[in-house]
């Protein structure tokens, strides 16, 4: 259910005490970039800098005053963050708001504002000596001309058409390439996880006798695979400064180079630079929290970039993080960040850690972000027998088995709302706009939320639970990934892969607590509209648990529940799309029930019958005006015998209007209409310039399939077929679409001698590539002893097979 009280709370605390009867008029401070620090502060005479504007109103905040600091027009250059501390935390109900002055454009930037002395230097480029850099004085890892993003001399050039990077090749650390090169240290490698789960970022320290680059970094994903063989490019390489717009800093003679495009005036243009990480931090804690604190109607931006960073694994997943961001809030309680723009930052915009309580951030256009665009990361000591990677496993007998967290070292209660979240991960590929991990109660309604590289929200783990997504339009996403949804979860907690607990025996041993001993609420999901076009709407991925989505709009992808407990999922439509169950256990107690399918489900390995209900449902067949039972359906999923085909009878699916009209089957089976107009942003500002997703054709036609086909066939006694579509490819866990499925493999069969099992992969046979049954049938047709190398839990494996 949704909380429409907790939307309120938070402003109506802040709120009264402004408007309080008989309050006594809060002080007022005010800032002007034209000001000085010798200066009261008034609004005749304000003060320079963000730090003499603290020390003034903390004098304030100790006589128990309430206090505003206004900001005056302009751009607010930070040598150092500006920290809230608990002495900046009024006492009783005061508050102490930094906002601008009457609406004025203040702007705080993490850079600096250049002069450079431009000359010619070759080719179209032009050069400035920068003596602070030659002395370590100045330091910058993105240039901005005129508030536009240029970038750093790379290979291959910028293209913003490109998908991934903005253009990748294959060849960029070959040796050849590489021999271009006087010396490349100092530049960085950027490429995708080996199966795209994700990205690696690497250092240039020199290279090596044989004219391989010497490298350091690749630490950003936890599930170290190494790096994609052909999505990657190469930047800050002075030889690689060829096309316009591109820069290099040479620290070691404090030069400056640069290609202008045509028709930049140099002599008139603006140049930024981007140098600290942090903007403003929170730094309070549980005892000592920073409370009442309020920063709004501010534009934050222009801060360094922090991918090498990005180091912290994130609790059994491909994730790890860097705890920071251009507002980085520890130890916060009833504070909130509001009405804001943070854009084009170099890491995280938001990034919520540790404790903190009742944080709202809402009315906020949240963009271009380096990393996350809004982060909520709690502490892994929170977590009762934490593990780190994938592969780790603890059993039931040593594993702490008290419910619940362990402190109260989180964030919890706190809410996202009203904010338009578009391109994080400019940077850092895995991210998303919302990142929720270890985290308790986090509300996330009628954002906007697209073009991300990955989810547009993410759930890390069951830990603490009680989140709550409502009325978002989330789109355009995993656009330079693969293997997630515009929704992503996982619910890898301390239950998940038990040694000696067998999870398909789990619920008739009276386990059935396990799945929610770190679950303090479950997770809801609800009127929201999604559309993924590279993988899922929804994607509720491994141990997914205790989650109740309904009132969805599916534009695309479909919804996905892989292994897992609990989840209720009912009354959403999917269109063009279906159900895909993935890998489920026995006795899962899953529900689906009075959704609206446009294709059959899309099974892969779950026992029948399904979960504990999966009934009236309805498949839609446009134009069909009888209702038939879905047989096709119930032959699925050994339930659904209510489910019924016919068509639904929307009312104009042209429009995005999938409410059904009266007299509709779907009503009879007791789905009930939700709006359709409420989805995303209401804001007046920010719905103005939000995008919204694009619509399926009117005749809601299902899209065709893939167009690799299974090919099942017989081989050394199993049963093959070929992987096929991205559902394949996310139940086995395989870096692409490619490869042979071992469906079954007969006891006795020269396929069972070879160690073959039911839901191996084959990748290759003899060292050459498997990419299809046709291609496994032709390698293997006169050998007669073979090394098979298949996938198996997400690890490659090398077996002998010997003919029949």
């Amino acid at each position: 259910m949704s909380r429409p009280g907790f939307t309120l709370g938070i402003a109506v605390s802040l709120l009264s005490s402004v408007a309080s009867p008989g309050a006594s008029a809060p002080a007022q401070v005010f800032v002007s970039p034209t000001g000085s620090d010798t200066n009261p502060g008034t609004l005749e005479s304000p003060v320079a800098s963000l730090q003499r504007a603290q020390e003034i109103a903390r004098q304030h905040i100790k006589k128990e005053e309430s206090v505003y600091v206004n900001l005056r027009e302009g751009t607010y250059y930070l040598p150092r963050p500006l920290v809230f501390t608990g002495e900046d935390s009024p006492k009783g109900a005061g508050f102490n708001i930094w906002t601008s002055f009457n609406g004025a454009n203040a702007t705080l930037s993490g850079g600096q504002l250049i002069r450079p002395n431009w000359k010619p230097y070759r080719d179209g480029i032009m050069m400035a000596e920068l003596p602070q850099v030659k002395v370590g004085k100045l330091d910058f890892d993105q240039l901005f001309v005129n508030g536009e993003l240029r970038h750093m001399a790379r290979y291959p050039n910028y293209d913003p058409n490109a998908r991934n990077y903005n253009g990748v090749a294959a060849d960029c650390i070959s040796p050849e390439r590489v021999r271009r090169w006087a010396n490349p240290a100092g530049g960085f490698v950027h490429a995708l996880h080996a199966a795209e789960w994700g990205d690696f970022h690497y250092v240039i320290k020199g290279v090596k006798p044989n004219g391989e680059l010497d490298l350091e970094g690749g630490w950003q994903n936890n599930r170290r695979m190494g790096m994609h063989k052909d999505i990657r490019f190469v930047e800050n390489i002075f030889e690689e400064l060829d096309a316009p717009g591109e820069w290099y800093l040479d620290h070691a003679k404090g030069i400056l180079y640069f290609m202008p495009p045509d028709g930049l005036d140099l002599d008139k243009a603006k140049i930024e630079t981007a140098g600290i990480r942090h903007l403003i931090e929170f730094a309070g804690t549980a005892k000592a929290p920073v409370r009442r604190v309020r920063i709004s109607n501010l534009t934050l931006t222009h801060t360094a970039r922090t991918f090498m960073d990005n180091k912290e694994p994130l609790l059994r997943s491909d994730w790890t993080t860097y705890r920071g961001g251009a507002v980085f809030v520890t130890g916060s309680e009833d504070s909130s960040i509001e009405d804001c723009v943070i854009d084009q930052v170099g890491g995280n915009g938001i990034f919520v850690n540790n404790y903190n309580r009742r944080l709202t951030i809402r009315g906020c256009r949240i963009s271009r972000a380096g990393g996350n665009c809004a982060a909520f990361v709690g502490d892994p000591k929170a977590v009762r027998s934490p593990l780190f990677e994938y592969d780790k496993r603890q059993s039931f007998k040593s594993m702490d088995k008290d419910p619940g967290p362990n402190g109260d070292n989180y964030p919890s209660d706190c809410l996202v709302e009203d904010c338009l979240i578009y391109q994080p991960g400019r940077i850092e590929k895995q991210t998303v706009g919302v990142q929720i991990s270890m985290s308790e109660g986090i509300t996330i309604s009628r954002c906007s939320i697209y073009d991300c590289p990955r989810a547009g929200i993410n759930i890390s783990e069951g830990t603490f639970g009680g989140h709550v997504i409502q009325y978002c339009d989330v789109f355009d996403t995993v656009k330079e990934t693969g293997d997630h949804g515009s929704f992503n979860s996982w619910g890898r907690d301390r239950w998940w892969g038990l040694t000696d607990v067998d999870p398909n025996k789990m619920m008739e041993r009276h386990f059935e607590y396990l799945p929610k001993l770190d679950m303090v609420k479950p997770i809801e999901i609800h009127d929201n509209r999604w559309r993924c076009d590279h993988g899922w709407d929804i994607d509720l991925d491994d141990g997914s648990t205790w989650y109740h989505i309904y009132n969805n709009l599916c534009l695309h992808g479909g919804l996905k529940n892989r292994e897992g407990f609990y989840r209720t999922v009912e009354n959403n439509i999917m269109v063009d799309n279906s159900f895909h169950p993935h890998v489920w256990f026995v006795d899962s107690r899953d529900v689906f029930r009075k959704n609206i399918v446009f294709t059959p489900y899309q099974p892969i390995n779950v026992p029948k019958p399904w979960g504990e209900e999966i009934d009236y449902n309805l498949l839609h067949a446009p134009g069909k005006q009888t209702a038939e039972p879905a047989k096709v359906l119930q032959d699925q999923s050994g339930r659904d015998e209510h489910s019924i085909t016919a068509d639904a009878m929307f009312m104009d699916p042209t429009k995005g209007d999938y409410r059904v009209k009266d007299g509709s089957p779907a009503l009879k089976l007791g789905f009930k209409n939700f709006p359709m107009d409420q989805f995303g942003v209401s804001k007046p500002s920010l719905k103005k310039i939000a995008r919204t997703p694009q619509l399926p054709g009117g005749s809601s036609t299902p899209t065709p399939s893939a167009a690799r086909t299974e090919d099942k066939t017989q081989w050394l006694g199993a049963t093959i077929k070929n992987v096929v579509g991205p559902g394949d490819r996310s139940a086995y866990g395989l870096p692409d679409e490619t490869g042979v499925i071992v469906s079954e493999a007969l006891m006795g069969s020269a396929a069972a001698r070879a160690g073959l099992y039911q839901s191996d992969v084959i990748i290759e046979f003899d060292g050459k590539p498997v990419d299809s049954v046709k291609t496994l049938l032709e390698l293997s047709k006169d050998a007669k002893t073979a090394k098979i190398t298949i996938w198996r839990g997400q690890k490659k494996r090398v077996l002998e097979a010997k003919g029949p």
